[in-house]
C-alpha cells in the first residue's frame, strides 16, 4: 500500500525563492575582483538570477546543456548556481588551478556551451583557447567599466543581464534532472565527473540544516572559504539561504590578514574551509592578540585538522567541527557538531573526539571492509576501506563506465579509497588515504598520524609525511616540513617529540625543511606534486 501524499519535485530554484520571501534582510556580501565590497539581498539576487536565466535562454541554452564557471567566491558565481540549474541546464564549476591539460580535458569532456570567467582567470582561458572547442561562448563576470581586453571575443556579464527582464518562469521538471557537475582533481588518471541532481542537492542542503543548523543562527554570517568552484562550496550556497544566513564571500584574498579583516568587519560567526587556510588565520589571530569579532564556529575538512589547531581555536572560544566528505558525496559525509555527552567531557577528552573526522550525517550510510571485501565491525579498532551510500552519493561517474566499475561494489556502495575505523557511536577515524599509507617491512604506517604528531611541535608550521622507496623495507617515511620561525629542530629532536605516539620503526627516517609545500586549489597538500619534487631524493642509509 502506498501513502496518499502529494509528490512535488525538489528543485534548487525553490530554495532561492523561499529565501527571498522568508528572509528579506539576509543576503550576500562579496569582495569583488573590481576591488570593492558588494552587497545584495536574496530578493535582489532572485531578480538578477531571473535576468541571467533569460539571458541564457536567449543564447540558446537548453535543458541539459553544460554551462561552466571559472570564478572565485562571489555573488555572480552564486547567481550562476541558481540561474543555470533553475532553467534545467547543468552548472559545471571548474577548478582554475588545474593543469592546462586537465582543464582542456574537462571542458571538452563536459561539452560546455558557455564559460563564465572572473577577470582574474581570463589569461588561463586565453592560453588554451586554441585547444578548446571553437563554438564555446565566453562571458567575463564584470561590468563594462572593468571589462578587460581579451582575445576570447568575450561578452560582458552585466551587459547580458541589463538586456533582460527580472521575471522568469522557472520550469518544473523531474527532480532527478542533472543540476551540477564537478570533476575530481585527477590525482590518478583523467579527472572524473560527479553529476549532481536537483534532488541530491536539495537533500544535501536539508541534511546540513539538520546536522548543523543549530550552530548557525538565523541572521548570522557564514563565510565559505572553501571555493564555489569545488564541490558546491560544501553545500553552503544552498544551505545558507534555507537558514536565512548572510553569506560573506572572500573573493581571491585568502591569506590570514585579509580573512581576519573581512571576518572582523562583517562579524562572521561561522567559517568553512581547509586546515591550511585556518593556519594562516591563526597566525594573524596571534599577531592581533584576539580573534575576529563574532567568530564562534568553524567547519574544517578537506584534510585532517591538526589536533593543536583544534585545541587552540577551542581555547579561543571557537567551536570546531571536524567534517569529512568527497566530491562524489556532494560532499559532506560526516559532521563535527558534538552531542551533549561529548561537550560535557574534560577538555582533553573532548578534543580527542573533535580530532576524529566527525559522525555520519543523516542519510549517509557507511561500512568498512577488509581486502577480501568482508565487512568489519564498527568497534573503533578494526580498520578497512570505507564504503558509503546514500541519496547524496554518486551512483557512477559522468561518461566514464570504466571508472564507475572500478569504484562501485556489487551491492551499489561507493568505495572512497580511505582507510578508516568506525566506533559504536558513529565516530569516523580516517587512518589514511589508501595511496598515502606507508608500508614498511609489511606493516602499515599512517602518514596522517605522523603529520598530526609533528604539527604539535611549536617550530613546525606545516608538514607532510610521504613514502620513499627502500630496497629492504619496501618504503620508509620521510617528513617534509615548513618552519614556523627561524628554528630548525633536528631529526633526533622530532623523534623525541613524537616517540610517545609511535614505535621506533614508525618514526621518519629523515626531516627535510622547505619554504613551502605544494597545495591543491582547495588548500590541501598535494602529495602527488611533492612526490614528484622528491623524485631524486635518496634515504640517509642508502647514500
Amino acid at each position: 500500500m502506498l501513502g496518499m501524499m502529494m509528490h512535488r519535485p525538489l528543485l534548487i530554484s525553490d530554495i532561492l525563492k523561499y529565501a527571498a520571501e522568508a528572509y528579506p534582510q539576509a543576503g550576500i556580501i562579496s569582495v569583488r575582483t573590481e576591488g570593492d565590497v558588494h552587497r545584495q539581498t536574496y530578493a535582489e539576487t532572485l531578480g538578477r538570477v531571473q535576468q541571467l536565466a533569460n539571458a541564457l535562454q536567449a543564447r540558446g541554452v537548453q535543458m541539459g546543456d553544460r554551462v561552466a564557471t571559472l570564478a572565485w567566491n562571489g555573488y555572480r558565481h552564486f547567481e550562476l548556481y541558481y540561474a543555470v540549474s533553475g532553467m534545467g541546464a547543468v552548472c559545471h564549476t571548474i577548478n582554475p588551478r588545474l593543469s592546462a591539460e586537465q582543464l582542456i580535458y574537462i571542458v571538452t569532456h563536459a561539452e560546455d556551451r558557455l564559460i563564465f570567467v572572473d577577470t582574474t582567470f581570463v589569461p588561463i582561458l586565453e592560453a588554451v583557447q586554441d585547444q578548446l572547442p571553437g563554438d564555446i561562448t565566453y562571458v567575463v563576470m564584470t561590468d563594462r567599466a572593468h571589462m578587460p581586453e581579451n582575445s576570447l571575443n568575450a561578452l560582458c556579464y552585466e551587459d547580458l543581464l541589463a538586456e533582460q527582464p527580472a521575471d522568469f518562469d522557472f520550469p518544473e521538471f523531474d527532480e532527478n534532472t542533472a543540476s551540477g557537475l564537478c570533476y575530481t582533481s585527477g590525482t590518478t588518471g583523467n579527472p572524473k565527473g560527479a553529476l549532481y541532481s536537483h534532488r541530491s542537492s536539495v537533500l544535501h542542503a536539508m541534511m546540513i540544516c539538520t546536522c548543523l543548523g543549530s550552530t548557525m543562527p538565523e541572521g548570522s554570517a557564514v563565510m565559505p572559504v572553501v571555493p564555489l568552484f569545488h564541490v558546491n562550496a560544501w553545500g553552503l550556497p544552498y544551505t545558507a539561504p534555507l537558514l536565512g544566513l548572510n553569506m560573506v564571500m572572500p573573493g581571491a584574498a585568502l591569506d590570514g590578514p585579509s580573512l581576519f579583516k573581512l571576518m572582523d568587519a562583517e562579524k562572521v560567526h561561522s567559517a568553512w574551509g581547509v586546515p591550511t587556510v585556518w593556519m594562516g588565520l591563526l597566525a594573524e589571530i596571534e599577531a592581533q592578540g584576539r580573534k575576529p569579532e563574532g567568530f564562534g564556529d568553524l567547519v574544517v575538512g578537506g584534510s585532517a585538522a591538526p589536533r593543536v589547531m583544534i585545541e587552540t581555536l577551542e581555547k579561543l572560544g571557537v567551536a570546531v567541527g571536524h567534517a569529512w566528505g568527497m566530491t562524489e558525496m556532494s560532499p559532506i559525509g560526516t559532521h563535527g557538531h558534538m552531542p551533549g555527552w561529548v561537550r560535557d567531557l574534560p577538555f582533553d577528552q573532548m578534543i580527542d573526539k573533535k580530532s576524529l573526522q566527525g559522525r555520519r550525517a543523516f542519510g549517509v550510510q557507511m561500512k568498512i571492509v577488509d581486502e577480501d571485501g568482508k565487512a568489519q565491525p564498527h568497534d573503533g579498532v578494526a580498520a578497512g576501506e570505507l564504503f558509503v551510500r546514500g541519496n547524496t552519493v554518486v551512483a557512477g561517474y559522468f561518461k566514464n563506465d570504466e571508472a564507475t566499475q572500478a569504484t562501485m561494489d556489487q551491492d551499489g556502495w561507493f568505495g572512497t579509497g580511505d582507510i578508516a575505523t568506525l566506533d559504536p557511536n558513529g565516530f569516523l577515524s580516517i587512518q589514511d588515504r589508501s595511496k598515502d599509507l606507508i608500508k614498511s617491512g609489511g606493516e602499515w604506517i599512517s602518514s596522517i598520524d605522523l603529520e598530526n604528531a609533528a604539527m604539535s611541535h611549536p617550530d613546525i608550521a606545516n608538514c607532510a609525511a610521504i613514502a620513499i622507496a627502500h630496497p629492504k623495507w619496501d618504503e620508509r617515511p620521510v617528513l617534509v616540513a615548513v618552519p614556523a620561525g627561524e628554528a630548525r629542530p633536528a631529526l633526533e629532536d622530532m623523534h623525541a617529540h613524537m616517540a610517545e605516539h609511535f614505535a621506533k620503526w614508525q618514526l621518519p627516517d629523515d626531516l627535510i625543511w622547505v619554504e613551502d609545500l605544494p597545495l591543491t586549489a582547495t588548500g590541501k597538500i598535494s602529495k602527488l606534486t611533492l612526490r614528484k619534487r622528491m623524485a631524486d631524493y635518496v634515504l640517509p642509509d642508502l647514500r
